[in-house]
Parts: C-alpha cells; structure tokens; sequence
C-alpha cells in the first residue's frame, strides 16, 4: 500500500551566509516516517513557489514545524514590537491559509510549537509575545547551552481535559514534555480547544473545535525521540491513522443520488 504523503512545512535558512535554503529538521521527517508510517515530504514556504490548492492535491495531510522566526502580529491584529522576536512572512503567507483550507477540508494536520501557534492564529487567536515576562508563569525557552539531549529533556508537566482527546489518544491525563518556546495563546478565540495546559497555566494542547478532520497540535516538540518516547508515539501514530483514513476516505467514490 502507498504511504500517505505529508507535507511537512519548512523553514527559510541561510547556510554559509549565502546559500538560501527551505528545510526541516530530520527529526521531523523520522517522525513522520517512522511513526506514523507516512510519507514525508518538505514544503519550500515561498507564496510564489507553491499555492495551497496544489499543496492539497499532492498531500495527504500536513506537519506544521516548529522555527526560529515567530508568526507576524499583525496576523493576529497587533503591533510588531522588539518582543515579538524575528518573523518569516512567506511562511506565514504559505501556513496560514493553508491550515485554514485543512480545516474546512477536514484534511489532518498536526501543529508542534511555531506551528501549535500557526493553527491557533489561522483560528483566530492571539499571542503572548513572551510568556516568561508575564506574571506567575515560567521561562519556556530552550536552555542556552548544553547538549541537544539537555535542551530537549523533559521539564515540565501537562495536564489535560480529563476525557478530552488528547487524554484519550496519550492514555494519561497527565505527561511530561520538553518545552522550548517563547510565545504562547494570549486569548484563544471562539475555534479553539485548549485541551491542555503547563502547570503554569501556559497552553500546552488544543484542536479546532468544530473541524471534521485531525487538528491536534501542541506546545512542545514530539518529534524529538519520537519512536522511544511514550508521549510522542501515540500522537504521531494517531496522526498517522488520521492521513490513512483521509486516503480512503477520497477513493470511495461519491455518491450519486437517483
């Protein structure tokens, strides 16, 4: 059988302060391979290179990575400030929409960190520029130094709506995560489902309220160690369930009424 195709967006690097690239990291990509049992191909986030109508004929469905570059506060109606970090508006320009579009197609998608944001501002939400400055919350940034495996451990809890989805796709209502941002879900909206939250009362899990399709999304990164660990597992197998069922889904033939 053909494995699904997910579309796994990339982000805009300079190598060699000169080279221009589009990239992701090999994690995600052994993530999607290897644990959901997809196939998994990089999206160069350029509007004058792709369109989302293409994007969703080729695709199977979409992982929205995390980056370096914030997603533009004017996308959520506020004022760019030094806080709000560096952007890259071409990937906004390509993720945005394209979510939006997943949604109302019921194509799955799943956001980790700049693309947990992504969903949760193509939905209508809005941003804290930098949680660790506001009152009573943590720093949730990725250590300064140390090693990929100290910068990626585990740090904080996440509890989730007791029933909710990703309680029943984890098996436990309460996990252990890494957690490497600095921005987070000031005001959710009207659309989203924040299923999950740090202990600091940060967002950590949502899904679209109202989509057919699979939206869950979070906070921290899954696809670091994904096929050991026993939080990312289960979200990247169920992802993958999601693509395969969309597959079949779009090769039963439609029903024509007499």
């Amino acid at each position: 059988m053909t494995r699904p195709v997910i579309g796994i967006i990339g982000n805009a690097q300079v190598i060699h302060d000169d080279y221009h690239t589009h990239a992701v990291g090999i994690m995600n990509s052994e993530a999607i391979a290897q644990v959901s049992g997809c196939l998994p191909m990089i999206v160069p986030t350029d509007p004058a290179l792709v369109t989302t109508a293409e994007l969703m004929t080729v695709c199977d469905g979409f992982l929205f990575t995390g980056g370096r570059a914030n997603v533009h506060p004017e996308e959520y109606g506020e004022v760019e400030t030094d806080a709000h970090g560096t952007f890259d508006r071409d990937r906004d320009a390509v993720a945005l929409p394209l979510v939006r579009a997943c949604v109302a197609a019921g194509m799955p998608i799943l956001g980790v960190c700049r693309g947990f944001q992504e969903v949760a501002v193509a939905m209508g939400a809005t941003l804290y520029p930098e949680i660790r400055d506001l009152p009573g919350r943590d720093n949730h940034r990725m250590p300064p130094d140390g090693t990929l495996e100290e910068k990626f451990a585990l740090r904080h809890d996440v509890a989730f709506t007791k029933g909710g989805r990703f309680h029943q796709v984890m098996g436990a209502q309460t996990v252990r995560t890494n957690t490497l941002h600095g921005q987070g879900i000031k005001d959710a909206g009207s659309r989203l489902v924040v299923d999950g939250f740090a202990p600091d009362g940060t967002p950590e899990a949502i899904y679209v309220a109202d989509a057919a399709g699979f939206t869950m999304s979070v906070q921290w990164h899954p696809e670091w160690r994904a096929g050991q660990d026993p939080v990312s597992q289960p979200l990247f197998k169920a992802f993958g369930d999601a693509a395969r069922a969309w597959v079949t889904r779009q090769s039963q033939p439609i029903a024509r009424s007499a």
